[in-house]
C-alpha cells in the first residue's frame, strides 16, 4: 500500500463518537482549506456507517464554508427514513462550530431491471499515457514557489489525462476533458470503501471543465473558483483500483458559476456512475498579489 492511498484509508476511517456522530481528520491536498472530496467520502461513509445491507445509489452535497485542514470535521448522521427498498440519510459536516457542509445520501437493496446506457467514448486506453504527476513535473519552473510543493506532492489517485490542460498557460478549448484513473494500490473488497473513495476522486479537476472554453485557470490570482455542491449516482459495479475513464463535460456558464458533469467508465465501456457539480468561477477586476 502505497504512503497516500494508506492517507486516504486512514482519512475514511471515521472515529466513532456516539451514535449517528463520527470525527475524521483532513490532510492538506490543495492548500489551507479541505479538499471538496475528502469531505464528499467522508460524509458517504459516515452515511454508509448507519446502513445495514444497502449501498449507496446516489448523494447530493453543498459546499457551505471553506474547511480547516488544521481541524477534525464531525459529521453528524440523521436517518431521516429506513424503506423495503430505499433509505434515506442526511449528514452535517461540522467545523469550529458551523455547518461546512450538508449532504442527503439515499440507499438501495440491489435489483436486477431494465437496463441501458450511453455508450463509453472511444478514446485511447491508459496505457503508455503520461501521468498528471509527470505532467507537474515537465512545468514545475512555470509553477510560483509558494505553491510548487503543493502541485508537486504525488496524489493518491493516479490520473492520465487523455488531452492535458496546462493550468499556468491557460487556452481557449471546449468544455470537454477525459482522464483515465485509478487508485495508486490494490484496495479491500468493501463495496462502500470503493463508492467512497470514487467520490473523493470524482472532485479533481471536473469543476475548471468550465472554464475550459473562456482561457482561464483556477490558479490564476483574479480568479475566485469554489465547488458549490456535488451530486453523484452510482449505476454498477466497479473497483476504484482498476482503470476508470472520466468523460467530462461542462454544458453552460453564465452569473458566475459553471455547470459540469462527469460520466465514469470501466475499461470495458460500462457505466458506472454519473457527476453533476456547479462551481464558482468568479473573476476579480482587480488581480490579487501572491
Amino acid at each position: 500500500m502505497s504512503n497516500v492511498m494508506q492517507e486516504v484509508l486512514d482519512l475514511l476511517d471515521l472515529e466513532t463518537i456516539e451514535q449517528g456522530i463520527y470525527r475524521g481528520t483532513s490532510r492538506n491536498f490543495f492548500g489551507k482549506n479541505v479538499f471538496g472530496g475528502q469531505v464528499l467520502g467522508q460524509a458517504l461513509m459516515a452515511a454508509g456507517r448507519t446502513v445495514e445491507g444497502r449501498l449507496p445509489h446516489s448523494m447530493h452535497g453543498y459546499f457551505l464554508r471553506a474547511g480547516d485542514v488544521t481541524a477534525p470535521i464531525v459529521y453528524q448522521v440523521e436517518n431521516i427514513r429506513d424503506g423495503k427498498s430505499f433509505c434515506t440519510r442526511n449528514v452535517k459536516g461540522i467545523q469550529h462550530g458551523e455547518n461546512i457542509f450538508l449532504m442527503s445520501a439515499s440507499f438501495a437493496v440491489h435489483e436486477d431491471g431494465l437496463e441501458h446506457q450511453t455508450p463509453m467514448p472511444k478514446v485511447d486506453g491508459p496505457e503508455g499515457i503520461p501521468s498528471e504527476f509527470e505532467l507537474r513535473k515537465m512545468i514545475a519552473p512555470m509553477i510560483p514557489e509558494r505553491i510548487r510543493a503543493v502541485f508537486e506532492r504525488e496524489r493518491p489517485i493516479e490520473i492520465r489525462p487523455i488531452d492535458p490542460v496546462n493550468p499556468f498557460a491557460p487556452v481557449k478549448k471546449e468544455p470537454q476533458r477525459r482522464h483515465w484513473m485509478k487508485s495508486q494500490s490494490r484496495l479491500p473488497d468493501d463495496p462502500l470503501l470503493h463508492m467512497c473513495i470514487l467520490a473523493f476522486a470524482s472532485d479533481f479537476v471536473l469543476m475548471s471543465t468550465a472554464m475550459l472554453p473562456h482561457g482561464v485557470s483556477y490558479v490564476q490570482s483574479n480568479m475566485q473558483s469554489a465547488s458549490l455542491d456535488h451530486a453523484m449516482w452510482f449505476h454498477r459495479d466497479f473497483r476504484v483500483d482498476e482503470w476508470l475513464l472520466y468523460d467530462m463535460d461542462a454544458p453552460n456558464a453564465s452569473a458566475s458559476r459553471g455547470m459540469n458533469f462527469g460520466r465514469i467508465f470501466t475499461q470495458g465501456g460500462a457505466l458506472v456512475a454519473t457527476v453533476a457539480q456547479e462551481g464558482l468561477m468568479r473573476l476579480r477586476e482587480v488581480p490579487e498579489k501572491y
